[in-house]
C-alpha cells in the first residue's frame, strides 16, 4: 500500500512538474493567437494593451505562485511519506529480529521438551519395572511371609544405601568444587610459572651472553700470561747467564784476591808497605742488588703460575655454569682477581719505573660489604711483600 501510494505521489509530481515546464510555451501560443484574434477583430488602444499584458502576467505570476505552492506541498507530502518508509522499514527489521530470535529459543525450548519427553518416558519405564517387581513381589509375599519380612529388611537397607549414595553425591560434589578451585589455583600458577620460565631463558640468554664475554676475556687473559710467562722465561735464562757472570766474577776476585794475599805476604817479607785490597769492594754493590732481583723475579713466577691455575679453573667453571646459572658471584670475584695479578705481574715484569704504579692508588683495607675495583686489587697485591 504505501509502494503504491508512493507510486501516485512521484506520478502526480512527475506530472505537475511536466506541466509547469509546458505551461509556458502552452501560454505564449494561447497569447499569441488571442492577440492575433484580437487584432484582427477590434483595434485596441496602447493603454488598453498594456493593461491587457499587466493583467495576463499579474494572472500568470498567480497560476505560477499556486502552482510551485503545490509542488512544494507535494513535495513535503514525498519526504514525510519517504520518513513514514524508513521508520516502517526499520520497524519491519526490528521485528524480523525479535521474530528470528524468539524462533531460536522456540527451538531451543522444543528440544528441551524432547529431552524431558525422553526422560519422562524412561521414568515411566522404570516405574512400570518397578510396579512389575513390586506385583511379583507383593505375589511372593503373599505366598511366604517370611520371604516378605526378608524383603522389608532389603528395603530398609536399601533405603539406608541410597540415603548413603544421597551423602557421597553431596560429598562428591563438594570434592568437584574443591577440585575446580584448585584446578583454577593451578592454573594460576602455570601462568606463573610461565613467565618465570620465560624470565628464566631471558636471564639465560643473557647470562650466555655474558659468559661469552668472559670466555674471551679469558681467552685474552690467558693469552697475556702466556706472552707474560715467556716474558719470564727470558728474564730468567737471563738471571741466569748473570748468575754465571757473577759466579765468574766472584772467582776472578777470588783469584785476585789469593794473588794481592802472595804479594802482600811477599812484601811483609821484604819489609815494604802491603796492598789494599780494593777489589772486593769495588765488586759488593752487585752481589747486594742481586737479591732483590731474584725475589721479584720469583714473585712474577709464582703471580704467573697463579694466574694460570685460576684461568684454568675459571675456564672450567665457566664451562659447567653453561648448565648452572646460579654461581655467578664467584666466578666473577675469581675474574677480578686474575685480571688483578695480571696487572700486578706486569707491574713486576716492568719493573720500578712502571707507569702502572703510578695509575695504582694507595693500598687500603676494604670496609665491610664494599667492592674493591681493579686498581685497588692490584695496589693490595703489589703491597704485599714477596
Amino acid at each position: 500500500m504505501i509502494e503504491y501510494a508512493l507510486l501516485f505521489g512521484l506520478g502526480f509530481l512527475t506530472a505537475a512538474f511536466l506541466a509547469f515546464l509546458v505551461s509556458p510555451a502552452i501560454h505564449r501560443r494561447i497569447v499569441w493567437y488571442t492577440e492575433n484574434r484580437m487584432r484582427a477583430t477590434m483595434p485596441l488602444s496602447p493603454q488598453e494593451v498594456r493593461a491587457q499584458k499587466d493583467m495576463v502576467r499579474a494572472l500568470y505570476a498567480a497560476e505560477n505562485a499556486r502552482t510551485t505552492q503545490d509542488l512544494v506541498r507535494e513535495r513535503e507530502k514525498s519526504l514525510s511519506l519517504q520518513l513514514k518508509h524508513d521508520s516502517v522499514a526499520l520497524d519491519a527489521g526490528k521485528f524480523a529480529s525479535e521474530i528470528s530470535a524468539l524462533q531460536a529459543q522456540i527451538g531451543d525450548m522444543s528440544v528441551e521438551a524432547a529431552e524431558l519427553r525422553s526422560h519422562l518416558r524412561k521414568d515411566e519405564n522404570y516405574i512400570s519395572q518397578l510396579k512389575t517387581s513390586l506385583h511379583i513381589a507383593e505375589q511372593a509375599g503373599a505366598a511366604k511371609d517370611g520371604e516378605l519380612d526378608a524383603l522389608r529388611t532389603r528395603l530398609n537397607k536399601l533405603a539406608e544405601q541410597a540415603d548413603n549414595l544421597k551423602i557421597d553425591m553431596a560429598a562428591r560434589d563438594t570434592q568437584i568444587e574443591s577440585l575446580t578451585f584448585k584446578s583454577g589455583a593451578l592454573r594460576i600458577e602455570r601462568d606463573n610459572l610461565r613467565q618465570d620460565a620465560s624470565l628464566l631463558q631471558k636471564r639465560a640468554k643473557e647470562a650466555e651472553q655474558k659468559l661469552s664475554q668472559q670466555e674471551h676475556t679469558v681467552i685474552r687473559f690467558e693469552d697475556r700470561a702466556a706472552r707474560d710467562a715467556a716474558a719470564l722465561s727470558e728474564k730468567t735464562t737471563l738471571l741466569g747467564r748473570r748468575q754465571q757472570d757473577i759466579a765468574k766474577l766472584k772467582e776472578q776476585v777470588k783469584a785476585v784476591n789469593a794473588d794481592l794475599r802472595k804479594a802482600n805476604r811477599a812484601l811483609r817479607n821484604a819489609g815494604l808497605a802491603t796492598v789494599t785490597t780494593e777489589l772486593v769492594s769495588e765488586k759488593q754493590p752487585p752481589e747486594s742488588a742481586m737479591p732483590s732481583e731474584l725475589d721479584t723475579a720469583a714473585v712474577a713466577a709464582r703471580l704467573a703460575e697463579e694466574v694460570r691455575a685460576r684461568s684454568a679453573a675459571v675456564s672450567e667453571s665457566l664451562l659447567k655454569a653453561k648448565t648452572n646459572t646460579g654461581n655467578d658471584g664467584p666466578i666473577r670475584e675469581e675474574i677480578a682477581a686474575i685480571a688483578a695479578n695480571m696487572v700486578a705481574l706486569t707491574a713486576l715484569n716492568e719493573g720500578p719505573s712502571s707507569p702502572i704504579r703510578d695509575l695504582l692508588p694507595e693500598p687500603a683495607e676494604p670496609r665491610e660489604g664494599e667492592r674493591l675495583d681493579l686498581a685497588q686489587r692490584a695496589a693490595t697485591i703489589l703491597s704485599e711483600p714477596g
